[in-house]
């Protein structure tokens, strides 16, 4: 005979919004040991974003980290608030990642401050937000040069170092609009598809030198990009920004936007010595939002 289990009566209330990795009940406590002090890391596009919580997560792990971004100003005080924030020294140069002499410029100062690179975060502004209609030629090729050959240009000066290491974690950040095209994002769908071919295949061209290529991919999270797609959007539409984020919040299971915080954290373990078998991979990093088996 079955008996009947008795629940006590608690209620149980779910608020979305509370639930991340900076949640007050479960702070970050005994760090565990990601193998990443002393490591070298450069992060492309580190001012703001993704980008610089990446930055962020990397210093306070106990890497060493140099920054490059377009504006110098920006660059400045991100280097300064992260220093702030996490007592490592910050080391920035303003950088154009499409210009491969500025790219290979950078690579050189950074091995002259630190002596070697350990791992390399490739990121890079985001295309205009526009339709296949209103997109020239010239549109196609600005976001080929943003998006994959800044990821090409970075790979070639990264890789050669680390293979000489015999130890390496290269990193490219893109989208979740790899395994689910975004409304609204034509070049981005279509390029940042690119990259991703481009990592998984110098995974397999790296892997028995100690080197790991992986492809992280945001979903929805709140930084300025996110605000100004929801603006462009907005226009377009006419809907208000408020709508627009709100149409986003309902595809993602967790209910809520991501935190640069919870992207970052994401990274920091793909770059570190616990990550010595994840290879050739893109991880989603998105809520749930994308509906895949893969």
């Amino acid at each position: 005979m079955l008996t009947k289990l008795r629940l006590p009566n608690i209620r149980y209330s779910f608020d979305p919004q509370r639930i991340s990795r900076d949640d007050a009940k479960f702070g970050r406590g005994e760090k565990l040991d990601l193998g990443l002090q002393g490591r070298v890391a450069i992060i492309a596009a580190a001012s703001k974003g993704l980008g610089r919580a990446v930055a962020e997560e990397l210093a306070r792990e106990g890497a060493s980290v140099a920054i490059c971004a377009r504006t110098p100003s920006e660059l400045e005080q991100a280097a300064a608030q992260i220093q702030a924030s996490t007592g490592r020294e910050v080391f920035h140069q303003a950088v154009d990642v499409t210009n491969p002499d500025a790219v290979s410029h950078f690579f050189g100062a950074v091995e002259d401050r630190f002596g070697r690179l350990d791992i390399c975060v490739t990121n890079s502004g985001g295309p205009p937000s526009k339709l296949f209609v209103d997109t020239s030629p010239e549109d196609w090729r600005a976001a080929v040069d943003l998006l994959l050959m800044s990821t090409v240009l970075f790979a070639k000066e990264a890789l050669p170092r680390m293979q000489k290491n015999k130890w390496g974690r290269f990193i490219t950040i893109t989208s979740s609009a790899v395994k689910q095209p975004v409304d609204g994002l034509l070049l981005s769908n279509s390029i940042r598809a690119a990259v991703t071919g481009l990592a998984r295949t110098l995974a397999n061209e790296y892997a028995a030198h100690g080197i790991t290529v992986n492809n992280v991919c945001p979903g929805y999270t709140r930084t300025a990009r996110l605000d100004g797609l929801a603006a462009a959007i907005s226009a377009r539409t006419a809907a208000q920004p408020e709508a627009v984020f709100a149409d986003w919040t309902r595809q993602i299971p967790a209910g809520r936007i991501g935190s640069p915080q919870e992207f970052a954290a994401v990274v920091a373990f793909l770059a570190s010595e616990r990550a010595s078998y994840v290879n050739g991979t893109s991880i989603a990093v998105d809520g749930g939002m994308v509906r895949s088996l893969l």
